[in-house]
Formats: C-alpha cells, structure tokens, sequence
C-alpha cells in the first residue's frame, strides 16, 4: 500500500507540479512533498467501485496448485497436515481500497477498516456516492471503516460506514491495522509510517455502536500506546527498533467464539535489529524480520491501557508457553531475517489448526511472496504448508476470513489487496497472478490440501 491514492490502480493518475519524492528514502510515500496534487479519476472508477463488484471481476479460470517453493534458508520444516494450497479459480473482487482486515461480528456481518482509495456509501436519504480515504502525511489523514454483508463470498455487498481522521504527527502516513468486533464494540487500531520504517501501534478507538459514534483513545503518534517513539520531533529516526507497529487481531471466529481464553491476540511483525544506521534494519510495514504475539482482555477500559497486556516470551523446558507482562522480555513468535512483513492468523475449528499467513514484501515495489504456516497451537511450533513465490503477484495484507472457512476445514477463501505499484509513475510489471488480483478487496477461493 502506498501513501497516496497514485499506489492504487490503473483508475488513479497523479497531475503535480514540482517533483516526485524520493521514492527510496522515502519507501511508501509516492506523493509530491510540497507540490501540487490533483487527483484524477476515470469515469470508469465510478462504474467499478460501487458496492458490488461487476461481472469481469468474477470469472472462474482452471484450478491451480500453487508450487511450493521456499527459499533455502527457510527455518520452519514442511507440514504433514497442509502439503499445499490449490487455487479453485472461484473468486471476486470489490471496491477500490486496501487494508481489509475483516471481523467477524455476532450480527453476521463482517467490519473492517479501509484505506487509500473509493468505497460507496449510502446517505440517509437513501442516495450514494463515493467515499475517499487517504492516509498521507499531515492533519487532514484519514481512514475508513465499512461493513461486509452476505454470506456468499461471490455476492457480497461492501459498504463504506465513514471515515475517521488520522494525524499523521510527524511521521508521513498513517494507516489501519488491528480491527476488532467484539459483544458490540468496534476496536480500531492504526500506525503511522516512516519515514524510513514502520512506527509503533498508535492505539485504539472504541465505537460501542458499530460504528455510528467512536471514542479516541489516549494516545497518538507521539505517545503510542507501547513502544518509545520511532522518530524524534523533528521527524528524524530514533534508530529504536519497532516490534508492535502493524499488529492484526487473531480471528478465532464469530465474535470470538473460538478463542481459548475469551482473550483477544495480536500478531505483529517487526524488528529487533539495530543497526548505526538507523535506517538500515528497521522494519517497513511490507517486511520485518519477526512477529511477535500478544493478548489482552477486551474491554474499552482495557484495549488502551499497556498493563492490561499480556506478551509471548518463549517456552519453558516443557515446551509450555510463557506469557509475561513485561514487554521487554516479549520474544518472537517466527523469525525470518528480511522475510516477516505484514502477518495474520486465523483458527479453523474443523482441523483444529491455526493459520498463519506472512508477506515477504522486501521487493517493496515488484513481486511480493505469501507464505502460511500452520500449527494446533497459537503459540507454535510453526510448519510451513505452502510458500507462494509472486503471489498476487504484489500481494499483500493476506488474511483467511474465518466466515468463510468451509466445514470440511479445507476449504477457504484468502483475503488480499495486490499491485499497488500498477499505478505508480514508471511502474514495475506485475501481473495479475492468480486470475483477479487487483488493486481492492480481492478473494480467491482455496482448498487446503492434504497428504496422499
């Protein structure tokens, strides 16, 4: 995802004056800094982004079995349980935005934050028209909240619900991350980015009506809710590593129903590394080098309040986890030097397995891979089912919506935006790989595969 609508799709185009940032220093930041932007859409954007998407955005292709083909330093021995992932051409793609991480709610319905891009929302006298996000530098950054209704993965209709205002302080962008519906309650997190790297979990706000009315948190860019800052006030690196930047509420199902504890877990990923420049290994919101795991009790008292979290620190010499309150003693829960970006996981009751998928966004503009990972415990250990070289091919934020996971346990649907950097100045090429990635709130049906 990119900080300007210009990173969305072929439907986007920039007119500016001055010059284009540097992209290198600058990874996700794709807008003129100081210039002059006018954005500028196709007719065609109207016709396509609406809530449903149209008949070209929905054909089958043949069946394929994605090789499986890790690097040679992959650190997580092949599972026995999930020996590959077989696309079954079945698939649809909505809306014109990214950051869709989907909450499964006890209504039925499915909430999730958006951003950079178009969604339809529907007024109160019963008219539409489209809503626009955009999560680049300064006070007038926002973010969009919307609800997924349907139970059909080829028929659904996405809705835009409002957006909420995301100062970005002095970092350059800020954009959606853990979101989370519980008895009711909305739980909204967000984190800013570079430049250079990703920045901590800013904090929650809390909506007690689905999104009608929301509660800022206590926090903001300058004062997360965990970590030391990642930029000082001048807006220059701290050189402090970021664990906790882009975390994803664990989806244990329906309101939760599945979770072991009536907790709520967040995966993150991030960095330990330092480095004397400060800018050499920290972590980017496409790649990382761990993720890390952590729990706490959802309520709106406790969702912003540090003490009230728990964090994974290893296992005992009985292989039990140890969960701490100390979060300097939090360690990862995977690693992969250069290969851990954005993470989630999802629990499937009818194989009793968690499943945990990874990008390996280090291209950062090109090819992105996708890994999952499967356990029978949160905390692991972790084996690998399939290693999806060029997934999307520039797939990203991939997520399993627990809604969808059929009830011989094998069959699901992946949740993903791709190809950002289609639209892009001097684009990289990218393919839509499988059939339908694009640029939105893609799903493509899969079936989990078993052993002969």
């Amino acid at each position: 995802m990119g900080s300007s609508p210009i990173s969305r799709s072929n439907f986007f185009f920039l007119v500016y004056q001055d010059q284009v940032a540097d992209m290198k220093s600058h990874p996700r930041q794709k807008i003129l800094r100081g210039g002059v932007i006018a954005l500028v859409s196709y007719l065609g954007l109207f016709l396509l982004g609406g809530c449903r998407a149209q008949a070209p955005d929905s054909e089958r292709y043949p069946p394929i079995d994605w090789p499986s083909r890790p690097p040679a330093d992959c650190p997580f021995k092949p599972s026995e349980d999930i020996v590959g992932v077989t696309f079954t051409g079945r698939h649809r793609e909505y809306v014109h935005a990214d950051c869709w991480f989907p909450s499964w709610a006890s209504d039925g319905n499915m909430y999730s934050p958006f951003s950079d891009g178009t969604v339809e929302i529907v007024l109160p006298d019963g008219s539409r028209e489209q809503l626009w996000t955009l999560g680049q530098e300064g006070a007038d950054a926002n973010c969009g909240y919307g609800k997924i209704v349907g139970d059909d993965p080829l028929n659904l209709t996405v809705i835009g619900l409002g957006v909420l205002p995301t100062p970005t302080g002095p970092y350059e962008a800020r954009y959606p991350s853990g979101s989370l519906v519980h008895e009711g309650i909305w739980y909204y997190g967000s984190h800013p980015e570079g430049p250079g790297g990703l920045g901590p979990l800013v904090g929650f706000r809390v909506s007690r009506d689905l999104g009608k009315t929301w509660t800022d948190g206590p926090n903001d860019p300058t004062a997360p809710l965990f970590a030391a800052r990642s930029l000082d006030d001048e807006g220059q690196p701290t050189g402090i590593p970021v664990r906790i930047g882009e975390p994803f509420f664990v989806d244990f199902g329906r309101n939760m129903e599945h979770s072991p504890d009536g907790k709520a877990y967040l995966v993150a990923h991030g960095t330990t590394a330092r480095d004397p420049d400060p800018l050499a290994r920290r972590a980017h919101w496409n790649m990382g080098d761990e993720a890390y795991l952590l729990r706490v009790t959802p309520s709106p008292e406790t969702i912003n309040d540090a003490s009230e979290y728990e964090f994974f620190a290893g296992h005992d010499e009985d292989g039990q986890p140890i969960w701490t309150v100390e979060r300097a003693a939090m360690k990862p829960l995977i690693e992969w030097k250069g290969r851990v970006g954005p993470t989630s996981i999802t629990y499937n009751p009818y194989l009793e397995r968690y499943l945990f998928c990874v990008t390996d966004g280090s291209a950062n503009h090109g090819a992105y891979d996708t890994y999952i990972l499967e356990s029978p415990n949160i905390t692991g250990p972790w084996k690998l089912a399939v290693y999806m070289e060029h997934f999307g091919e520039e797939g990203y934020f991939v997520n399993i919506p627990s809604k969808f996971i059929g009830e011989d346990g094998r069959t699901a649907w992946l949740c993903y935006a791709a190809n950002f950097s289609v639209g892009m100045p001097n684009p990289p090429p990218l393919e839509s790989n499988p059939p339908g990635s694009r640029y939105g709130m893609n799903l493509q049906e899969i079936r989990l595969r078993a052993k002969d």
